[in-house]
């Protein structure tokens, strides 16, 4: 099988990394590694929605996937969502493309700028329609994400972005990984851990080591069963 995996850095992924076969570089963003008869390439393309895109439309471009695993961390809304814990987001959406009307916000289908058949789409939202279905995948807790440029870390705007999507997770590159599986038809599943509540920023509390190592303990688990 042909997989391409998607993170935004090497470290929310390395030790998954160093349980495969490296073969190549690509690229400067793109490795290749082999893992039980797997062609595994594995796409780092940086931080954000911006570099996600190119990166990703460059790769699926050159070649063709049986499958796409997006793996990274994740803030929660929600407090029964545990750190440490990982979930499949099975919705996403581009919280801020939009315009403020004051104390309102209207999104592009609001102002009439953009098509529903651009991609699924349910009042602006990005549902994974060919999701993976795997047993691994089936005992995470499905979620629904918006991607951001700007963490949330002010109690107004939380409540804010609450009140307007009822969102359980961000992270900055779920919609547009969404975006470009969903019209190339690859498919593809989001799977992200929670390092952190989406609250004031306290570092302190966070926990990216924890959420890392159960990250990429799921994304082995879930390749060993392909």
């Amino acid at each position: 099988m042909n997989i391409l995996i998607v993170s935004a850095t090497y470290l929310e992924i390395e030790p998954l990394l160093l349980q495969f076969r490296f073969e190549k570089e690509v690229n400067q963003k793109l490795k290749s590694y082999t893992h039980n008869n797997h062609q595994i390439d594995v796409l780092i393309p940086g931080i954000g929605m911006t570099c996600t895109a190119y990166w990703m439309g460059k790769t699926l471009n050159s070649k063709l996937y049986d499958l796409s695993i997006n793996l990274g961390l994740a803030g929660s809304f929600e407090n029964n969502l545990a750190i440490g814990q990982t979930v499949h987001i099975v919705s996403d959406r581009i919280s801020e493309l939009g315009a403020e009307d004051g104390e309102s916000f209207l999104s592009l289908i609001d102002m009439d700028l953009i098509q529903d058949e651009d991609y699924i789409l349910n009042h602006g939202e990005m549902e994974n329609t060919i999701a993976l279905k795997n047993p691994t995948i089936d005992a995470l807790e499905n979620v629904k994400g918006i991607t951001v440029n700007t963490t949330h870390g002010d109690d107004a705007s939380i409540q804010k972005i609450r009140k307007l999507f009822s969102p359980q997770v961000e992270s900055m590159e779920g919609a547009a990984f969404f975006y470009a599986c969903l019209l190339e038809g690859i498919t593809c599943s989001q799977i992200r851990t929670i390092s952190n509540r989406v609250e004031k920023r306290n570092k302190a509390i966070w926990n990216i080591p924890l959420a890392v190592q159960q990250l990429c303990s799921t994304g082995f688990e879930l390749i060993n069963s392909l």
